[in-house]
């Protein structure tokens, strides 16, 4: 909104022609979603607390839990309004890329948000019905699929690219629908399972969208993707302010989300988040890079796939507990130790990734 305003007034004020630096915008849509978050925070937590809008705490899992009963949930919504707002103010609004991201992430935010709804305002301990929340995660999925199958201007746009090699680019042809489809819920539902801790699951997310910022980066700029031997692909550029936003809205919730937490995002922003890396990763064409940068977010994942086949199968668990967090935490890691332990982790990972840029 502010990029087309400024080009209109270019015409009266030829400096505000630094607009159209790509770097510039993504500077201050993260910071305007840092400050947007910082703002909203304590008014959303009134909020939250004046609705009694608590979280339900397992009697089954980690002791130190119980203490986090009624702390306030839901708090995803802050960041959601930081990341759209922001967004809407410093991307260019005449790139579809734009409308697809926003739409997967508020498409998933709504699910979330019914989902957080049922289980702290209704008292309907299943919420949406796992069903439910599948189908409308589909239906959301396949849509974003079907869109950027359909506006695919080239073929590496709907081609695997594989990482460390520049030479493989594997056409996946009606098949690139499928592959969305399953990156988008997956990582969505990851991030879901990952956030059990007070800022274990927003500090990856937002360095993962940091990484995935340098990605559609340098794969909308021809010189960086020549350079660099990854394909170019037009307009992936404006998700670098997209991406922005997400980090600096995911630090602002951080304010308030680190132990002791004072807020929790809930599903309505963990869903959310999760499909966002998800469908950003598919646009710039790196579903592998985001499996290697999000590790944190696979291991959880894989822990809780391997709890459950393992007791179902043979009667015996794995883990002490699943996700994989709640195993170290009653093998007696203090919290605090397993979050920043999995950031640090993260860290690794997210270096590594962008790793592949260059070697290839």
């Amino acid at each position: 909104m502010l990029l087309h305003l400024a080009n209109f007034l270019t015409q009266y004020q030829p400096g505000l022609q630094v607009f159209n630096y790509l770097t510039l915008r993504v500077i201050l849509a993260s910071l305007t979603a840092l400050l947007l978050c910082l703002w909203l925070g304590p008014w959303v937590i009134r909020r939250l607390v004046e609705g009694q809008i608590g979280q339900a705490v397992r009697d089954d899992g980690p002791q130190s839990h119980l203490s986090k009963a009624g702390t306030p949930t839901m708090g995803g919504a802050m960041i959601l309004i930081a990341i759209a707002v922001s967004t809407l103010l410093w991307g260019d609004l005449t790139n579809h890329y734009i409308w697809v991201v926003l739409g997967v992430t508020l498409g998933f935010g709504a699910i979330g948000w019914v989902d957080d709804y049922r289980k702290v305002v209704e008292k309907n301990p299943r919420g949406l019905p796992a069903r439910w929340k599948y189908f409308w995660q589909s239906v959301v999925g396949l849509g974003a699929a079907g869109v950027l199958y359909l506006t695919a201007a080239s073929p590496v746009e709907t081609s695997l690219l594989v990482p460390f090699f520049k030479d493989i680019v594997i056409p996946l042809g009606v098949f690139y629908i499928v592959l969305t489809y399953f990156v988008i819920v997956g990582s969505s539902n990851a991030v879901n399972l990952t956030d059990g801790l007070d800022g274990l699951a927003i500090m990856p997310t937002v360095l993962v969208a940091m990484g995935l910022a340098v990605f559609a980066y340098t794969s909308g700029n021809t010189v960086f993707a020549n350079y660099l031997h990854i394909p170019f692909i037009a307009g992936t550029g404006e998700l670098a302010v997209f991406c922005a936003t997400i980090a600096g809205a995911g630090l602002g919730f951080l304010w308030f989300n680190t132990y002791p937490a004072q807020v929790f995002m809930g599903d309505v922003g963990a869903l959310a988040l999760g499909a966002a890396l998800g469908v950003v990763a598919v646009i710039v064409r790196q579903e592998i890079v985001l499996f290697i940068m999000g590790g944190i977010f696979v291991l959880e994942t894989v822990s809780v796939i391997l709890q459950v086949g393992s007791y179902k199968m043979t009667g015996r668990r794995i883990f002490r507990m699943a996700p994989l967090h709640h195993h170290y935490e009653l093998k007696g890691w203090p919290e605090p130790r397993v979050i920043v332990r999995f950031w640090i982790i993260t860290v690794v990972l997210v270096l590594f990734g962008l790793a592949t840029l260059k070697v290839r």
